[in-house]
């Protein structure tokens, strides 16, 4: 089975989607935090910024340097 580029970006932008949800998720249901600090919330915050950056990332147009030539 041959897979292409699209196919792989299109997978990996699924997974992330799903990875996203699940984190809103449990940042969603989880309990009000005792401390005013709480490491495993500001972790789940934390990872749902990098899912979205990597979503935001994939999403973005490709740029392609190409060569150039001076006209003399």
């Amino acid at each position: 089975m041959n897979t292409t580029f699209e196919d792989s970006v299109m997978h990996a932008h699924d997974q992330l989607k799903l990875a996203r949800s699940s984190l809103v998720s449990e940042i969603k249901n989880y309990p009000t935090p005792i401390a005013g600090c709480d490491a495993q919330f500001n972790h789940l915050i934390e990872e749902k910024a990098r899912v979205t950056a990597a979503l935001a990332a994939l999403n973005r147009p490709i740029f392609t340097p190409t060569p150039r030539q001076l006209s003399v």
